[in-house]
Formats: C-alpha cells, structure tokens, sequence
C-alpha cells in the first residue's frame, strides 16, 4: 500500500512539474506586457526612499535623473543624517545641475514600515501630478519615464508597474540570488498574466497618479503593512481602476554575498506571498521543477513515461535558464557556468518554501519584524525606534 501511494505521488509530482515547467516556458516567450512608447507628458515626481550605501548607489540614483523626459522631479529622502546614502543623494545632484532634485531629511516616524514613513516624509515635497516611486536598487534606462508612465494618460489606469530582471555583484550567493528572481520569481508572475491575472504591485516600479494614491487613502494608509507595494495595487483596484504590467523591465542588484542575508531576503518575500495569497503559496512547490521532478522520479515507477516526464521537465528547466539568464543577454558561457546552479536553486526554494510555513516573522534592513494574518506589521524585535518605542526624534529637511 505504501509503494502504491509513493508511486501515485511520485507520478502526480512528474506530471504536474512537466506541465508547470511547460506553461511557465510558455508565459516567458509571450507575455510582454503593455507596450507603449509615447504619451501625454504630464510632469512627474520620481520618489526615492533611501537606506544605506548599496554597492551601486550612485550609478542606480544618477539613472533616475538622466531621462528622456520632458518634466520631471527626483526626491531623495532619507530618514537620518548619518545615513551613507545622504552623502551619495548628494552627489548625484551635483553631477546634475540642470535637474529639479530634492533631498529630504527627515526623521519623523509614521509607522511600522519604514520605506513607506519615508515615502510619506518626501511626498510633502513631490510637485507634480503624476508619481512614480521606485526602490533604491533600481536601474533604468533614459526611456523608462516614458514608457512606464505612459498607460497613466488612460483614466482607466489605476496604477502601472514592471517587473525586473537581475544583476549580481560578485559571488556565487549573488548569482543564486539572481536565479531566484529571473528563472522562479518573474516567470511565475508572467504565467499568472498568461492566465489573466494582474494582482500586481511590485517595488521595482510604482507609478500613478497622486489624485489616485489620495483616493485610496494615501501612503497612511499602508504604513503598517508588510506588502506595502502590493496593497497600493491592490486599493487602486478596489477603487474600480486596473493594475497595468508594463513591457519596461527595470534592472535590480542581488548584493547580498553572504548565505545568511541571502537566505533572509527571500524569506520575507516568500512569507510575503504566503500571507497574500496562502492556498497558492501551498501549492508552489510545484514550480521548483528540478528538485520536485527529481523526487517525483525517485517515488514513482522506472518506466518509458516517468523518464519522459522528468527529461521533459528538466530539458523545459534548461531551456527557461538559458532564455532568461543568457539568451536575453547574449551571456550564453555565463549560462553555461551558471548551469549547475539550478537544481541547487531549485532545492534552495524548496527548503525556503518548506520555511516559509514556520512563522510571521520577516528580517528587512536588519530588523525583526513580527506581522499578522493580514499583513499588518506587531512590533519590531530587534531595535528602539518604532512607534511605541518613545518620543520621535526632531525632523530635519534640507534641499
């Protein structure tokens, strides 16, 4: 009786990563997004909440301000003077005169959720219409105002985001974590737009409309929640307005060179997803095609069909590597140096996910943050400071 139910298993394992392995491959080659290159040139505010001196700081905040744009304001915003990444803010807008560039110092406290205190700190000094916020890690090209903010011209157009591909900055950790966003993270998002789904709202880029973020209650409103960039999504949409994907794809930096920072990141976007959406985050194990089709080969029966299966499914994985990680780059030797890494990434989410279940708590900026069922964070374990931690400490704001 145990064989049986192992070879049931193991059969059901094969056939379900043959089939996720071949749709996601799908979704990769035909979901591109909304297209637009041109639109009303409304002017912008790009908001930029700041924390820490990354490695490419500098590079990733002077892309932001070299665009192709008619009009356009950029908003640094820090929350403490002793903050690297001030003296970077501060370089990039003398290296660009010409721009309209604030920064903004301030350290008042609105909530939970740091990144979003910031943003409500900075939005005081946005001065147009439209907003587009988008996290510190970001590169993009001169066209990306453009192209992203386009689709705001449509009333119907709530909010508009993109998704982002990888650069890593040294070391194997860096390249993991690369394949954890290009080859499971985007793919996925893409099949979920293949089947019609645009519960969308990711950091890399967030743009509307200011009159829209007032009507759905402002950053306020968020200041406490875990996926603050989804929620924004998410109220736009209850507020009767779509979620547009653009084609634009933003460059992110994997930084973290070490197992343990690595390993946290994830973890909290894992859990993140387990909190929005539980019954599909039960079933994603699915999509760690290598090391499920592996086990699925181990319970099941040796025969024609399970070898067909699995050398399906691992061919279909070889195939989404190289398409993502090489043939999008003409990398095709990183690819090939890249490629034993796969199963050891697959195994790596299949243990995360497994992770995942254990508790509410996530690890961001180096703090411990405990959050329930809703998304909404307790309290912070691992530092003073939070809102219940005593008097807010006196603003400072500079230009």
């Amino acid at each position: 009786m145990i064989l049986v139910l192992a070879s049931a298993i193991g059969w059901l394992l094969l056939c379900a990563t043959a089939a996720y392995s071949v749709l996601v491959l799908l979704a990769v080659y035909t979901v591109r997004g909304w297209h637009a290159r041109q639109g009303a040139a409304v002017g912008v505010s790009i908001l930029k909440p700041l924390y820490g001196a990354e490695p490419r700081l500098y590079e990733n905040l002077r892309s932001f301000c070299d665009q192709n744009y008619p009009t356009f304001q950029v908003v640094f915003g820090v929350q403490d003077t002793a903050d690297p990444a001030l003296a970077v803010a501060r370089q990039v807008k003398l290296d660009f005169p010409e721009r309209d560039i604030d920064i903004v110092i301030n350290s008042r406290v609105h909530g939970r959720n740091r990144k979003v205190g910031n943003l409500l700190n900075i939005l005081e000094r946005a001065r147009h219409p439209w907003l587009v916020i988008a996290d510190s890690d970001i590169e993009a090209s001169r066209d990306y105002l453009q192209r992203v903010c386009a689709p705001l011209a449509h009333a119907d157009v709530g909010l508009v985001t993109c998704l982002y591909r990888s650069r890593a900055l040294g070391g194997w950790w860096t390249h993991l974590g690369g394949l954890f966003i290009d080859e499971w993270f985007v793919p996925s998002v893409r099949l979920s737009y293949l089947f019609g789904s645009r519960r969308f709202g990711f950091g890399a880029t967030i743009a509307l409309r200011r009159e829209t973020l007032d009507v759905i209650g402002g950053f306020q409103s968020i200041a406490d929640e875990l996926a603050d960039d989804y929620r924004l999504g998410e109220r736009t949409r209850r507020a009767g307005l779509s979620t547009v994907l653009s084609d634009y794809i933003v460059t992110t930096d994997v930084a973290e060179t070490s197992p343990r920072a690595l390993l946290a990141r994830e973890l909290r976007w894992l859990r993140t997803i387990r909190m929005l959406n539980p019954l599909g985050y039960t079933f994603a194990f699915v999509s760690f095609d290598a090391a499920i089709a592996i086990i699925g080969a181990l319970l099941a029966p040796v025969t024609p069909a399970t070898r067909t299966l699995l050398a399906l499914t691992l061919a279909t994985r070889a195939v989404l590597h190289f398409t993502v990680t090489a043939g999008s780059r003409g990398h095709f030797v990183r690819g090939l140096l890249t490629l034993p890494l796969v199963p050891l990434r697959d195994t790596l989410n299949l243990i995360l996910w497994g992770m995942g279940f254990a508790r509410r708590r996530v690890v961001w900026a180096g703090r411990n943050l405990d959050f329930d069922n809703k998304g909404l964070f307790r309290n912070d374990t691992s530092e003073p400071g939070h809102p219940e931690a005593g008097p807010t400490p006196p603003e400072h704001t500079t230009t």
